[in-house]
């Protein structure tokens, strides 16, 4: 096969070759090796600080997919390259509200899941997704609805100690299910036909499983403070991270305020409809065409 030569080189993942003839976009998530090193393995922390300080300053334009991800960076590295926000979209084909629910019904149930129940997908156990929070949310909730049940999906991580201790001491560990990571045609089922979905990371340089939820037509608890806002505008309600009253307190008022929840499994769909992978393409492209001007004015 002839090797051909790209005309841009595109770092998806905050880094970039050292030695690189060629014009560069990087794309950068989030902020935390900055502002929360202690979210992450140790021995990352030094080399996405240092690789994320060169990547953007010599990138010839960079991607966030978030206002705040980009006010961050601007802020901790005083890039002066452009920078091009370009949200996540969702799969609106597949994370959708209306669907067979007796075939949502038995995927929900081939995986040990049955409503009533409320749904976390955090993705991957990190310390961020503030998985024992909820679990101490809920088990407050559960006191009076022995019927309840806390649905946590997703993959085990570097907090999974963290996560099984929860559980434990939660007094509720036998109306906790834990799927792990769900096949992609679960993932949809699981938010359309809970309760409530809670994703209460304690910061997020974006939130996809956020969106997914609105997407789905799901009453959506999440939290404060992060681009989590940003996703989900007016269609969730927000509390503060970390803090088990308010997140009880928001849990509590979309089992029982059926007002409340009608509105937000409204308001989702409308608020996810603006976020598509098309639109995400469309602003990749501006990127290379800023970082490939650049390098002809150079």
């Amino acid at each position: 096969m002839r090797r051909t030569e790209a005309d841009l080189w595109h770092g998806p993942h905050y880094t970039l070759p050292v030695r690189l003839d060629r014009p560069r976009v990087v794309t950068v998530h989030d902020m935390t090796f900055f502002d929360h090193p202690e979210w992450h393995e140790r021995t990352k922390v030094p080399f996405f600080r240092r690789m994320i300080r060169s990547s953007a300053k010599r990138a010839r334009s960079i991607v966030c997919v978030s206002n705040e991800t980009a006010q961050r960076l601007l802020a901790i590295t005083g890039t002066e390259a452009p920078i091009v926000v370009a949200h996540h979209g969702v799969d609106h084909d597949r994370f959708r509200p209306d669907a067979d629910e007796d075939h949502d019904l038995a995927l929900l149930a081939a995986h040990g899941i049955t409503p009533p129940y409320v749904a976390s997908n955090p993705g991957t156990m990190e310390p961020r997704k503030g998985i024992p929070t909820l679990v101490a949310a809920f088990a407050r909730v559960g006191v009076s609805r022995p019927d309840l049940r806390l649905a946590i999906a997703g993959a085990n991580g570097w907090a999974e100690r963290e996560v099984r201790e929860a559980i434990a001491a939660s007094g509720v560990a036998s109306r906790i299910v834990r799927p792990g990571y769900v096949p992609a045609e679960v993932l949809p089922a699981l938010l359309r036909r809970a309760n409530v979905v809670a994703y209460p990371s304690r910061y997020e340089g974006f939130g996809l499983p956020a969106l997914e939820a609105l997407a789905c037509g799901a009453p959506l608890v999440t939290t404060k403070g992060s681009a989590l806002e940003e996703v989900v505008g007016d269609a969730a309600l927000v509390v503060p991270p970390s803090n088990v009253d308010a997140l009880a307190g928001a849990l509590e008022t979309l089992l029982v305020d059926d007002d409340t929840a009608r509105r937000l499994r409204a308001a989702g769909p409308r608020q996810a409809a603006t976020f598509t992978w098309a639109a995400s393409v469309e602003r990749h492209i501006q990127a290379y065409h800023l970082a490939l001007d650049a390098s002809v004015h150079a």
